[in-house]
């Protein structure tokens, strides 16, 4: 069993990684079977959507499949499907462990994680996708490891190409050119926030040689999710009279279950990995349906349930009385990507996987910091002088695993407004300084430019006059794509640039009312 877990361990990361690099543009707006596949088998998210949204996109319901498997055969999940969890142990298989000696009763901490996040859930605040471990791992992979990977990957075959060494060049050239096909990217994606979340990621992964599984047994809120759920399983396991409490299990025990302890062992942390029936030498181990089951009862303790639970309820007004939370108040810069809800829907469904940053084919969209609040952190932004919303893309839509991000058609997508172009005409060439310029009006991608000229007679330092095409913008074409302000000469400080004003989403943040 062992051997076939590690099997299954090892067939679900290699398609979570394949999925993962097929997230993103091959040339076509269409995309075949993307990572969010495994979001949407993860029961947690579609909990805490639920609960916050009071609505759940309908792939999430694909999750039930994973509950009506945990109530089966207990958290299987954890132990032969989930990514994270599989390479938690492979970090883990590099310090050799000789005893469980430590007993850490930290095992709790993630249920009042758990009970945190769906208390805050029930009143709209949706955080889960901070540490939901599909989730995190999508993001970390997109925003840091993945970006590192391909500047590595570059820069290695740059270098062997500068040094001209013949022989070696041509075998190098070969190699890479099989890694642009497959695993590497079209660009180098870059991301404002890839080194702070990629070390995020790292200590997760490093807390593996301080305890095998660390993430996995004290601070994942979806594996005390599914723990819960593993109370009623089916499969159990059950310890013969013939056992001589030699502690051989719970030296290979991954879930930090206490096998050893026979009837007090905890149930809802075994990830059936079938460890402690391998090693078993008096075969005393066994698991099997409808047996009689005897285990340790799950005491969280009252007064750390209320905690949680408390805390849960006082996070919503903690991280939302702030300027924000007023309609009134616009953030200029929080332009979200086409077909995004109304910004409180929006931020009641995004679980900040990350999906839509990786397949952004201009790296324009970048997680947030604290634009969108606490709240909206690892969100995603425009940002036009990284990269312009491409007019007739939607993957972003495509992927989006809980309907924060709708699913646009082409000719949907090219009615969206997501904000509005201003010009500044104290840096503007034509207007600051005499000098013709067209570039964003060339640029513009709506059918009817939204970006017009009016000639106008300027003079220059001698006094010689002329004529130059000043740029305005049209109200009702422009998009606010961004593709302006992104290849706009005045690379310092664009003379135009964009802001969320004008967005179709939003009735209240508009640059003139109806009836002006």
């Amino acid at each position: 069993m062992q051997n076939l877990r590690r099997f299954s361990q090892g067939i679900f990361l290699i398609l979570f990684l394949f999925l993962f690099l097929q997230t993103e543009s091959k040339g076509k707006d269409e995309l075949g079977y993307p990572v969010k596949i495994f979001l949407d088998f993860d029961p947690l998210i579609l909990t805490t959507t639920i609960l916050s949204a009071h609505a759940a996109a309908k792939a999430f319901y694909l999750s039930i499949i994973t509950i009506i498997a945990t109530i089966l055969f207990g958290r299987v999940f954890c132990g032969w499907v989930c990514p994270l969890g599989t390479l938690n142990n492979i970090v883990g298989s590099f310090k050799k462990w000789r005893s469980n000696a430590i007993d850490r009763d930290w095992y709790r901490v993630k249920y009042y994680i758990l009970i945190f996040l769906l208390v805050s859930s029930i009143f709209s605040l949706q955080l889960v996708g901070i540490m939901d471990p599909i989730s995190l791992l999508i993001r970390s992979l997109s925003v840091s490891i993945y970006p590192l990977f391909n500047y590595s990957t570059r820069a290695v075959f740059d270098s062997i190409y500068s040094s001209d060494i013949k022989g070696i060049v041509n075998v190098s050239e070969s190699i890479y050119s099989v890694l642009k096909k497959s695993v590497l990217s079209f660009q180098q994606p870059f991301y404002v926030q890839s080194a702070f979340i990629g070390i995020l990621f790292l200590l997760i992964l490093g807390l593996n040689l301080v305890e095998k599984r660390f993430w996995c047994r004290y601070l994942c809120p979806l594996g005390a999710f599914l723990g819960i759920l593993s109370r009623f399983s089916f499969l159990k396991r059950s310890v013969s009279e013939g056992c001589t409490s030699c502690g051989a299990c719970d030296n290979v025990c991954q879930g930090n279950a206490s096998p050893d302890k026979k009837e007090e062992w905890r149930d809802t942390e075994c990830f059936y990995c079938w460890n402690c029936d391998d090693v078993c030498p008096q075969n005393a181990v066994s698991f099997g349906f409808f047996k009689k089951r005897a285990a340790a009862a799950m005491d969280l303790g009252r007064r750390r349930v209320i905690t949680s639970m408390a805390s849960g309820i006082i996070a919503v007004p903690l991280l939302r009385a702030n300027p924000l939370s007023k309609s009134e108040f616009v953030h200029a810069r929080l332009i979200r990507p086409p077909g995004s809800l109304e910004e409180k829907e929006f931020l009641k469904r995004c679980v900040k996987c990350g999906e839509c940053m990786k397949v952004c084919i201009t790296n324009g969209l970048q997680p947030t910091i604290l634009e969108a609040g606490i709240e909206g952190i690892w969100s995603p932004i425009l940002i036009p002088k990284i990269g312009y919303c491409e007019y007739r893309c939607t993957l972003c839509g495509q992927v989006c695993p809980t309907g924060a991000i709708k699913r646009l058609g082409i000719e949907e997508k090219a009615k969206v407004k997501i904000g509005l172009a201003m010009i500044d005409k104290g840096r503007c060439l034509p207007y600051a300084h005499a000098k013709p310029c067209i570039v964003c009006e060339e640029v513009c991608p709506t059918p009817k430019k939204a970006i017009w000229f009016e000639k106008a007679k300027v003079k220059d330092r001698d006094g010689k006059e002329f004529i130059v095409q000043q740029p305005r913008v049209d109200l009702e074409l422009c998009i606010g794509c961004g593709i302006c302000e992104a290849k706009c000469p005045v690379v310092d400080k664009p003379a135009i640039y964009v802001t969320s004003i004008g967005e179709s989403r939003s009735k209240e943040n508009r640059l003139l009312m109806d009836g002006y």
